[in-house]
């Protein structure tokens, strides 16, 4: 552009100095001393030519200012795409946010439904011991009244001390009802709360699923922005002879570099980060039941199953290995 300029000037100011020495006193003649009037033909000549250059240059140079407006034009449509794609990542930034929360509330529910689990099978080995008291009552009073008319019949007991154990017998059994009506109406209670941790783990996993289309749409957006990334290099590559504007599109082009790079490391280690968690739970589940197992189910598995699997020898050295971090009730477990 200013090699233009110079250039342009140069021939303004031989197309002056033409002008000036047509101008001075009219049109040249023959007779006056010390001209040629060979150079006089040849600079006439010459002012059309002038002229027509003039021109091209002048057209050179409107050409060169729209195509400056115009990569001004481009660089504001890329500046306004690059804020677009900007917000669309803080969009997904604060998705994945949630996505994490509802993450964490979905491991608190599933330790409330643990511990809900748990409280169901306590509730029913109570009501199943209740049960089997409640039987042992009923026949209870059934011999009771077998051995009370027995002795009706053979020693003819007062009226008032059968009327006293007959209503010492129907306290307890309305006692024996009245726990068996609130343990049903405990596991009731716990039913209802089952179902509604039921239905929220359904919720949760609702939007797990909406939280893995969201990660898709955010890999075919990056995969977008590496191709818009890939067009205007091409572009640029084009357009060496426009330098204007040229460095702020490398920033914002470096700039977006950089952030795409953060945010495909965030994810990864969210994703690995997720997975060790997953694979957390699951082992100390799994450790939940065998401890559970063991303790209610089959206590006597390890004194069953160690002398099947080893031999004395190796029974000796491992309690011998043992044995200081042992407890009393531990070390009768292990064979002699």
């Amino acid at each position: 552009m200013p090699f233009l300029k110079l250039v342009t000037f140069s021939w303004k100011s031989q197309w002056e100095r033409k002008e000036s020495l047509l101008g001075r006193e009219g049109r040249p003649t023959m007779e006056e001393p010390g001209q040629d009037p060979m150079d006089d033909v040849q600079e006439v000549m010459e002012i059309p030519k002038l002229e027509v250059t003039k021109q091209n240059l002048d057209s050179l140079n409107s050409d060169l200012e729209k195509d400056l407006q115009r990569r001004d034009e481009a660089n504001q449509v890329l500046l306004k795409k690059i804020q677009e794609k900007e917000e669309t990542i803080r969009s997904l930034e604060r998705d994945i946010m949630l996505s994490v929360r509802q993450a964490r509330e979905r491991e608190e529910l599933n330790h409330l439904i643990s511990e809900r689990e748990e409280a169901l099978r306590d509730l029913e080995l109570e009501t199943a011991k209740l049960e089997k008291n409640k039987e042992i009552l009923s026949r209870s009073v059934v011999e009771v009244q077998k051995e009370i008319s027995k002795k009706s019949k053979n020693v003819g007991l007062d009226k008032e001390a059968l009327k006293q154990m007959l209503a010492e017998l129907k306290v307890k059994l309305q006692e024996s009802t009245e726990s068996c009506a609130s343990q049903e109406e405990e596991l009731v209670k716990i039913e209802s709360d089952y179902q509604s941790v039921y239905q929220l783990c359904e919720d949760q996993a609702h939007y797990i699923k909406k939280y893995q289309q969201i990660l898709r749409q955010m890999e075919k957006e990056k995969e977008m922005l590496l191709l818009e990334k890939e067009v205007c290099k091409a572009q640029n590559n084009s357009a060496q002879v426009v330098k204007r504007g040229s460095t702020l599109v490398e920033t914002i082009q470096s700039n977006m570099e950089k952030t795409i790079i953060k945010k495909q490391k965030r994810i990864f280690w969210y994703r690995h980060f997720r997975y060790f968690i997953f694979m957390v739970v699951i082992f100390f589940r799994l450790l939940g039941y065998v401890l559970f197992y063991l303790q209610y189910i089959n206590p006597d598995l390890l004194v069953d199953a160690l002398p099947v699997v080893m031999s004395r020898d190796t029974l000796k050295r491992l309690r011998d290995a043992l044995l200081p971090f042992l407890t009393l009730e531990v070390e009768e477990v292990l064979p002699h």
